[in-house]
């Protein structure tokens, strides 16, 4: 498969994916922890089906040395039990606020106030921008058709 649009050769893309990418680092170094931000990433990918950032993000994941248990059970985290209540609360916030269009009030009270007890308000902050991002980048992906699998850990870091 190929890509429809080359993100590498267009000045336009590099422009503005340079700032774009450079947010995602500062999220990298947030306050809330990598192995959250790895599930996170791969929960919103794994919604959106956008393959070249589940390859990414699972393989970023097994390289700090998450288990493959933890990222096999991250398509189903309601019914694992490998996950922390504060990973859970992520993740419940990351697929309402993926699954915007599906609500019709965005993010419920619930989740928020899950998310809020073991999140403080850095914390907070950064999961609302990976979540927004994420979603950004996945259809930046999905739309031109990235292909997935040559992703080496460390390749855009």
């Amino acid at each position: 498969m190929d890509a429809r649009l080359n993100y590498f050769a267009s000045p336009t893309a590099g422009k503005a994916l340079k700032h774009f990418m450079s947010a995602g680092k500062a999220l990298k170094d947030s306050p809330l922890p990598a192995a959250t931000q790895e599930l996170v990433a791969l929960r919103v990918s794994q919604i959106n089906g956008c393959a070249v950032c589940i390859d990414m993000h699972t393989k970023e994941a097994a390289a700090a040395g998450e288990s493959s248990v933890r990222l096999n059970l991250v398509a189903a985290w309601r019914e694992a039990t490998v996950f922390t209540e504060a990973e859970r609360a992520a993740l419940e916030l990351a697929e309402e606020g993926t699954r915007v269009a599906d609500m019709a009030t965005g993010v419920s009270d619930e989740v928020w106030a899950r998310a809020v007890k073991h999140h403080d308000e850095e914390q907070l902050t950064a999961l609302v921008l990976l979540v927004s991002f994420m979603n950004a980048v996945n259809r930046l992906n999905i739309i031109t058709r990235q292909p997935a699998g040559s992703y080496e850990p460390g390749q855009f870091h």
